[in-house]
């Protein structure tokens, strides 16, 4: 079993950054794939990024290329999205997750374990 608290979220003015921390407890964090997704209400949870904790790879939603940056710490169980140059449609929940594949997702089905979400709100 594995529990992911998220945190680092908050209201911040269009254009300026946040860095989202998602803590894992368990054995074995290394061998996951982590990722981030986000939700607004009344729409489906949206994949954002993802990263291989054993092989290093990287996958971006098309909509955060260049803007977010996934990274992990296997010596803290602590995966991270550094989120700049922030948009008020980025807005949403953002949900960290784990997945014990060994390939990088991007479905929400493919993740097996799921954080309480941060909230980021972003400002005109």
């Amino acid at each position: 079993q594995v529990q992911l608290v998220e945190s680092g979220g908050g209201l911040v003015q269009a254009g300026g950054s946040l860095r989202l921390s998602c803590v894992a407890s368990g054995r074995a964090f290394s061998s996951y794939v982590m990722g981030w997704f986000r939700q607004t209400p009344g729409k489906e949870r949206e994949f954002v990024a993802a990263i291989s904790l054993g092989s290093g790879n990287i996958y971006y939603a098309d909509s955060v290329k260049g803007r977010f940056t996934i990274s992990g710490d296997n010596a803290k169980n602590t995966v991270y999205l550094q989120v700049n140059s922030l948009k008020p449609e980025d807005t949403a929940v953002y949900y960290c997750a784990a997945s014990n594949t060994h390939y990088v997702g991007v479905f929400g089905y493919e993740y097996d374990y799921w954080g309480q979400g941060t909230q980021v709100t972003v400002s005109s």
